[in-house]
Formats: C-alpha cells, sequence, structure tokens
C-alpha cells in the first residue's frame, strides 16, 4: 500500500492521549477497556444493550440520590434545631399500641418528638425530621428527574409536562411510602440507633420508591417510536373523520373535525421530529464511541505485539518460550490486521454518520423554530 494512505490511515487512528495524572489516565484505561467490551456486546446484542443501559443508569442515579437523601436525613434536622425537634407534627395520628407507656402511633405525614432517657428533646423527629425529610426527598429528585430524562431514558418530550406528572407521582408515592413506614418506624425508632434508623428509613423509602419510580418513568418518558406510531393511528382516524364530515356537507361537523385533525396532524409531526432527534443523537453517540473504542483496541494489539517483540529481543527466554512468543507475534499480527480494519471502517462510518446526523437535527429545529415564528 502507498506509504501516504498508510500515514494518513494511522493519523486517522490516533487515540485521544491519556492524561498526565496518573489517577486520572488509569480511569481512562479502565473506560477504554470498557468501551470495548460494551460495544462488542451491544453491536450483537441490540434490544437487550438498550435495557441494560437504561436499568444502569437508573439504578446509578437512584442510589446516587438515595445516598444524598441519607446525608440530608442525618444532617438538616440539626439545622432546624431543638423547637423544630420538639414540635408534635404527625397525621392521622392513629394509635397502634402502647409500650412502656408510650403511645405508638401510625402515620403519613409527620414523627414522633424524639426524646432520650431523661426524657428531654433531642435531634431525630418531630416537626424538625419532618422538614428535614421532605426537602431533601424534594431536592434529590430535582436532581434525579433531569439526569433520568436527559441521559438514560433520552426523552425530547414536553420538559413541563413530564415534571407534572412526575412531582404527581413523586407525591403519591411519598404517601404511599410514607403510610408503609408508619407502621414499623415507631417501633424502629424506640429500639434502633439513630444512624441505623436514618438508613433503614433511606433505603427502604428509596428501595420501594426506585422500584415503583422505574415504571412511572417508562410511562412518562415513553418510547419515541410506540409515541409516533400512537400518534400517526390517531392521525388517520381524525382524517378519516374529517372525511366523513365533509361527505355529510355539515359545515359545523367539517370546521369540527377539521380542527381536531389540525391538532392531530401537528401532535404527529411533533412525535416525529422526536423520533428524528432521539435517533440521530443515539446514532452520533454510538458512531463517535465505536470509532473511539476501535481505535483503542487497534492500540492496545499494537501496544501488545511491542511487549511480545520486545521480550523476544532480550534474548533470555529458553526455546520452549521462544516458540510460545513467536506464536503469539505471529497471532497477534494477524489479529492486529483485521482488528484495524474494523477501526478505519468504524472511523470512516463516524465520519459519515455525524455530519449526517447533525444536519437531521438542525432541520428538526429550523423547523420548529419557524412553527414558533409562525405562531406568535
Amino acid at each position: 500500500m502507498d506509504e501516504k494512505i498508510l500515514l494518513d490511515e494511522e493519523a486517522k487512528l490516533q487515540p485521544k492521549p491519556l492524561s498526565q495524572n496518573a489517577f486520572m489516565a488509569f480511569w481512562q484505561r479502565i473506560w477504554r477497556w470498557w468501551q470495548g467490551v460494551w460495544y462488542g456486546f451491544s453491536e450483537k446484542h441490540v434490544k437487550l444493550a438498550g435495557w441494560i443501559y437504561k436499568i444502569a443508569f437508573f439504578f446509578i442515579f437512584s442510589m446516587s440520590v438515595t445516598v444524598l437523601q441519607y446525608i440530608g436525613f442525618v444532617a438538616l434536622p440539626y439545622a432546624f434545631g431543638l423547637d423544630l425537634a420538639g414540635t408534635e407534627f404527625m397525621w392521622p395520628n392513629l394509635k397502634l399500641t402502647t409500650i412502656d407507656g408510650k403511645d405508638i402511633c401510625w402515620n403519613i405525614l409527620g414523627y414522633n418528638v424524639s426524646r432520650n432517657a431523661a426524657g428531654e428533646v433531642i435531634i431525630g423527629g418531630g416537626l424538625g425530621y419532618f422538614l428535614a425529610y421532605e426537602i431533601t426527598v424534594f431536592i434529590a429528585q430535582c436532581i434525579n428527574f433531569p439526569l433520568q430524562r436527559n441521559i438514560t431514558f433520552r426523552s425530547h418530550g414536553n420538559p413541563w409536562w413530564q415534571a407534572m406528572w412526575y412531582f404527581i407521582g413523586w407525591v403519591l408515592v411519598s404517601l404511599f411510602c410514607n403510610a408503609i413506614n408508619g407502621l414499623w418506624m415507631p417501633f424502629a425508632e424506640l429500639y434502633v440507633p439513630a444512624a441505623v434508623y436514618n438508613l433503614l428509613v433511606t433505603f427502604v423509602t428509596g428501595g420501594v420508591s426506585m422500584v415503583i419510580f422505574f415504571f412511572i418513568f417508562l410511562i412518562i418518558f415513553p418510547d419515541v417510536d410506540k409515541t409516533e406510531r400512537s400518534k400517526k393511528a390517531k392521525l388517520d382516524a381524525a382524517a378519516a373523520k374529517l372525511d366523513a364530515a365533509k361527505a355529510s356537507g355539515n359545515a359545523e361537523e367539517i370546521a369540527k373535525a377539521q380542527a381536531a385533525f389540525d391538532k392531530a396532524a401537528l401532535a404527529y409531526e411533533i412525535a416525529l421530529e422526536n423520533k428524528k432527534v432521539f435517533h440521530s443523537e443515539k446514532a452520533i453517540s454510538s458512531a463517535k464511541s465505536l470509532a473511539e473504542a476501535k481505535i483503542n483496541g487497534y492500540h492496545g494489539m499494537k501496544n501488545k505485539l511491542a511487549k511480545y517483540e520486545a521480550e523476544l529481543a532480550e534474548g533470555k527466554a529458553d526455546a520452549s518460550k521462544k516458540a510460545e512468543l513467536e506464536k503469539n507475534i505471529a497471532d497477534t499480527k494477524a489479529t492486529i490486521e483485521k482488528v484495524r480494519n474494523e477501526a478505519l471502517s468504524a472511523v470512516a462510518s463516524r465520519d459519515e454518520i455525524v455530519p449526517m446526523e447533525e444536519a437531521v437535527i438542525q432541520e428538526v429545529k429550523s423547523a420548529r423554530e419557524k412553527r414558533a415564528q409562525a405562531a406568535a
């Protein structure tokens, strides 16, 4: 092959340089290894990889905000002080039993006032703990929602509509979890140390709500392909009704059917745009990551070959080890050619896909801007 062509191809196959920081470089190597494993798997199991991606990121983000909630449950009650900790706030406050002269009550909202052996108010209950609980959980959801929407589910739906339903879901799930916690927390408060008690509250509440929220997310962040098909079916139904109205000749029915058709047509257009943008962004991300993974794999094989050749060149290997090294070198050279071709193919695919899909995204953006200007 022409030397200039080889040089040009090698230039295209240069990996991103590792960080000068040893710690960062270590994690970059781990990430490069994982990229190779993940994209090898996802190429063979497309649908399964999609579900693994969703579940993994959902779990990571959910557990991260659960840790944040625990910190809030532990620290924030101290910010509200003993006055709020000593203020009783409980609802519906239904008595379950009495233990050692203390009434144990079931509550959906609020917590018992916590006291030490001397009967003095301590941090960890009352209105102070209730406010700390609700504020911390609300802040956690404000962080969790955009992460799940933009990264886990890559949604392009109306963010305000989705946020509204997420808030409604959060309120309902919180009430449900509080109702469950109200059955065991009053007993745990008596017998379990404060740190363990906070852990139990965090992980029982977080675990139950995490499972429920996954299914809520599937509803408020629907699959773009299913949404597009649903909107298309509604548009077809609206078109059929419009045709029937026109056949009847009734002006009022025609106007009503036309308005319904226009509304369905706009909804379908938006769903189709969301589908285009979603698949374009996914294609861009996949093309870039796959090319990077293949490039890193190619250079990993080159480094392996260099290691074998250096070991052989030292001349310290016995006959058996020398034969093994020579075989490894021959096998690695054969593999390198295959990996190099795959990397070149991935780079060529990336260079073709990225500008093409970016043009699709820009086209949708321009269409939306024109629609907004026309509506104004």
